[in-house]
């Protein structure tokens, strides 16, 4: 790790720390993207010298101290550097989510008053002219992908490339006055604004300040001994907290390399061959791989299924323990390693993650099956718990301590504590400075002394000390009885289950506990193949008889799950149907990070739910849907509903 003290040397803003990496470590790899098959790669001194040119062209654009510039488009080192030039000009960046609609950009576009956009394709500058009308602050576009461009109206559209060549001819005068404002950057300017996923109403503008992203930077990259070797995967949204802290704060501070994929398409093939020591993924991610690796293990033969299986049963019995550094016998782990020669060894080469050292996985907690069942490969996957308003980092797991059901210990320079209600309540040197325009949405949710209210349920195990997450906190009820409900942790061990791709449970105030489910159409479409199973859509494959039939087992097994926690195991389903439609962001399902918005849910499909709950065993229904062009349209279904058994210890009895 590159030692600077952060106090009086200046290296108190993100192009202060770019500055010191290119003298400091000027050779070292610093971005690399993938494009046309090809790993391009910039060395710090070269990153330098590419931002420094593009925040020159910048400043003769007219960006400058108190505008906000948003960023649209996938991961390319060229858009991180964009808000790295924002910055060096005064400026905030403002990174936008690629796959939001007109309706989300037009509200952050508007609510930020950005004058200036930088956008990544043509796909991106359409959606914005689209709406530029409704823009009142809005000047200036520059657009990195040419294709497409040539016939635009180019009077408030500007090449990415031109900007930069702008830069490169500046004077020593304009040069000058960059140095000094980038001297001029203190601990308490703001380094980003980036939007809230909006799982309750409007996203909110989170102000974060260079103070809070470096020492967050700083405290986290020690906790995990991280230095510039590491190599790390940039894949997720540049408009996610988590993207920005790794790609942003991390990097910079370390010294690290950031490796940008060349599309959704090849990310597969790109993890592999950069083989990260340091990766992030959320579950849905997770969850995606693992009914890829059980999807191509159905279709394995019958002596490599059964070898898969026999080494992943002892892997799951010992290999978290070998992780960890516990005592294991002598002839387990000369088993192990075996099984690391036959499958833990290929698996994880196949899946990315043979030089993976630290991994991490938050957003939303994971099914603990899910969890156990990487780290039983060999590879330290950890939670953490964090938010977009504590620059990511409140919990970290420390290595050895690794727990599938807690996020952890409080992470360095982090308090947190526990309010009479349950929620769980932090401050840190990341806590943010405020929402942007919303005095009083920040007065709710931070305190005069610097206390958050992450508005999340939970305790701590008085055993280890470890956060334990239940539930958000206004989504942990009681069922009619009076026990508790706190459906997130039976939608994690649904989605387990590779057929399962979301869950949504109901049961708040209610006598029992009923649940919409999702399949997943590459697992049961790979299914239904092998058993000759015909069907022409979604929707006709999740109203089929068989797979009704299938996903029933799942949660009669998940109800046998719940019964052993006294605490939750009033959550066991009584009742379920599949949805005719796979929920979507673009329907307001949806986060575009891929949380549930289950008061929308259970509001938009509020006939499906009486249903679950009278008695019937079918309903019809009509459903607007949003299609690929943003037209809508409506599709009509009729759904089976399906009534399971409850488990009560060992004893099973039929659901009333």
């Amino acid at each position: 790790m590159l030692e600077s003290s952060m106090g009086g040397d200046g290296l108190q803003s993100i192009p202060a720390l770019l500055r010191r990496n290119a003298k400091a470590i000027a050779n070292a790899p610093a971005y690399r993207e993938k494009e046309l098959g090809i790993w391009q790669s910039w060395t710090w001194s070269e990153a330098e010298k590419e931002i420094t040119d593009l925040a020159l062209g910048f400043a003769d654009l007219g960006v400058g101290p108190g505008d906000y510039m948003a960023i649209i488009g996938r991961n390319r080192p060229y858009l991180y550097w964009s808000m790295i030039a924002a910055q060096m000009v005064g400026a905030t960046p403002v990174p936008l989510y690629q796959d939001a609609v007109a309706e989300e950009m037009t509200y952050v576009l508007s609510h930020c008053g950005a004058r200036f956009v930088v956008a990544g394709d043509q796909e991106q500058v359409d959606k914005v002219l689209e709406i530029q009308s409704e823009l009142e602050s809005f000047e200036h576009m520059i657009y990195l992908d040419s294709r497409g461009m040539r016939k635009y109206d180019h009077t408030r559209l500007h090449a990415y490339a031109d900007v930069q060549a702008k830069g490169r001819a500046a004077s020593d005068q304009a040069k000058a006055k960059l140095d000094n404002g980038i001297s001029a950057l203190t601990y308490d300017t703001t380094c980003v604004m980036l939007y809230t996923s909006g799982t309750t109403g409007r996203p909110k503008g989170v102000v974060l300040s260079n103070r809070n992203i470096i020492e967050t930077a700083k405290s986290s990259s020690e906790f995990d001994k991280l230095g510039a070797n590491e190599e790390v995967l940039a894949y997720l949204p540049m408009a996610w907290v988590g993207d920005f802290i790794f790609s942003m704060g991390q990097a910079p501070w370390t010294g690290f390399c950031v490796n940008c994929p060349e599309s959704a398409q090849t990310m597969a093939t790109d993890l592999r061959e950069i083989g990260p020591s340091y990766y992030f993924a959320p579950p849905r991610v997770f969850e995606s791989q693992l009914t890829t690796v059980m999807i191509r293990m159905e279709d394995a033969g019958r002596f490599k299924k059964a070898l898969f299986d026999y080494f992943m049963a002892h892997a799951g019995k010992f290999g978290s323990a070998i992780l960890d550094g516990k005592q294991v016998g002598i002839w387990d782990r000369i088993k192990y390693s075996v099984g690391e020669m036959l499958i833990y060894g290929p698996l994880k080469n196949t899946l990315g993650f043979s030089n993976v050292r630290v991994g991490y996985t938050a957003g939303e907690a994971i099914g603990p099956e899910i969890f156990d069942f990487y780290r039983s490969l060999g590879i330290n996957l950890k939670q953490l718990y964090g938010q977009t308003e504590a620059s990511v980092f409140i919990t970290q797991q420390p290595d050895g301590e690794v727990q599938s059901d807690t996020v952890g210990v409080p992470s360095p320079s982090v308090e947190v504590k526990i309010g009479d209600n349950g929620e769980v309540y932090y401050r840190s040197p990341g806590t943010f400075v405020e929402y942007y325009k919303n005095p009083e949405s920040t007065a709710e949710t931070k305190d005069p002394e610097g206390w958050v209210a992450t508005g999340d349920a939970g305790f701590f195990e008085e055993s280890t000390g470890h956060l334990r997450i239940i539930d958000r906190a206004k989504d942990v009820g009681k069922l009619a009885d009076g026990s508790m409900f706190a459906p997130k942790y039976v939608e994690n061990k649904l989605k387990f289950y590779p057929r399962i791709l979301e869950a949504v449970l109901f049961g708040a105030g209610k006598d029992r506990c009923v649940a919409f489910i999702n399949i997943d159409l590459n697992a049961v479409g790979n299914w239904a193949e092998r058993n000759n199973i015909a069907y022409s859509s979604y929707q006709e494959l999740a109203s089929h008889p068989k797979v009704l039939t299938a996903i029933k087992t799942h949660v009669e097994e998940v109800n046998r799950s719940v019964a052993q926690d006294t605490m939750l195991s009033g959550c066991q389903i009584h009742r379920f149907l599949v949805l005719h439609k796979e929920l979507d962001a673009d329907d307001g399902e949806l986060t575009r990070t891929r949380k549930v918005r289950r008061k929308i849910i259970g509001e938009k499909f509020e006939d499906l739910v009486t249903a679950l709950y009278d008695g019937s065993k079918s309903v019809y229904t009509e459903t607007e849907v949003t299609y690929e062009d943003g037209g809508k349209g409506k599709i009509t279904a009729t759904l089976e509903i399906c009534d399971v058994p409850v488990a009560t210890g060992s004893t099973t009895m039929a659901a009333e």
